[in-house]
């Protein structure tokens, strides 16, 4: 288990997130120790931990600053993600996720699906012994079911016209923006923040995730695949038609609906004429500058919070997770 390098120029947030992996490490306790293995040899595969560390900052907005229970709570949040990922991959047929075989690539579909299962039961387990209330537990199952409905969404859109901005707004709210709100939210509520204040961690979070998300849909089209972690354009690929395809859509519908009513067979020309598209009608550029309001607007509610170091450590990684400095 090793922590991301990203975090070295961070010495006491990087020892935060050693515990977090350390934590999760001892609550997967599978009976069968090469399944057990398997499982862990691919969560601990090298993310970059952003949810757990917004728990962490985020639960010094209140008076009460528990670290163990902070270590715990983002510990269950990690774990969480990390289950919606390997059902993510399954339902995406991704091959390769952070440069690593994904799970059910290498193990088959059945054994991912379990492994996903396993985890969502062990981030409530988790959240079960180290959580201050029942309300905390309720909260996170809801939270749940958005996450699940907002892949429900994305996969019952493949291959649809990408047409429709508010649609995939509504669809990564659910998918990815959900799990920064509530990382947020749980760690304010969990140090005893006013309700006001559990309110702007949540806005705060849900903003980033928003932003997040955009970049990464962003870095799709232009990123390196050893920085991206999986193949350039792989959503295309796979009928997820995002932000910046939706802008050219608008812009130039009938070429580009000519290219995507070929579904799974576009060929590499295809795909280039695709790209081409997408910056002539300057795609990229729309969508950076929408991943910049939300941004904007999370460093708003930012400033609502108590002050503290936490606030200058959430600010510096916002601002590198926009410019992609991470």
């Amino acid at each position: 288990m090793q922590v991301h390098p990203m975090w070295d120029s961070y010495p006491e947030l990087r020892e935060d997130l050693s515990n977090v992996l350390e934590l999760i490490n001892k609550h997967i306790r599978v009976r069968d120790k090469n399944v057990n293995a398997i499982i862990k040899d691919r969560i601990f595969g090298g993310g970059k931990l952003l949810r757990p560390i917004y728990s962490i900052l985020c639960s010094n907005i209140g008076p009460d600053k528990d670290k163990d229970r902070a270590i715990a709570v983002a510990a269950a949040l990690e774990t969480l993600h990390m289950a919606t990922l390997i059902h993510d991959d399954v339902i995406d047929g991704a091959s390769t996720r952070h440069g690593k075989q994904t799970l059910h690539t290498s193990e088959g579909s059945k054994f991912a699906i379990y492994a996903g299962d396993y985890l969502f039961s062990v981030c409530f387990t988790i959240l079960s012994r180290h959580a201050t209330s029942l309300a905390h537990l309720e909260f996170n199952s809801r939270s749940m079911e958005k996450v699940l409905s907002g892949e429900l969404d994305q996969l019952n859109a493949r291959f649809q016209p990408p047409t429709s901005v508010k649609g995939y707004l509504s669809r990564i709210s659910g998918k990815t923006a959900q799990l920064f709100a509530v990382s947020c939210y749980s760690g304010a509520i969990e140090s005893k923040a006013t309700k006001k204040q559990a309110r702007n961690a949540w806005n705060m979070g849900h903003y980033i995730g928003m932003a997040f998300q955009i970049m990464d849909d962003i870095l799709d089209y232009q990123g390196q695949e050893q920085t991206v972690g999986k193949p350039i354009m792989a959503d295309v690929k796979q009928g997820i038609y995002t932000l910046p395809l939706i802008y050219a859509m608008q812009s130039n519908p009938k070429q580009l609906q000519t290219l995507l009513q070929k579904n799974e067979d576009l060929s590499s020309n295809d795909m280039e004429m695709i790209l081409a598209t997408i910056k002539q009608e300057k795609g990229l550029e729309k969508s950076r500058k929408l991943a910049e309001r939300y941004t904007n607007k999370a460093l708003k509610e930012m400033k609502k919070l108590p002050e503290g170091t936490y606030k200058d450590y959430l600010y510096t990684i916002t601002m590198k997770l926009l410019t992609r400095l991470f």
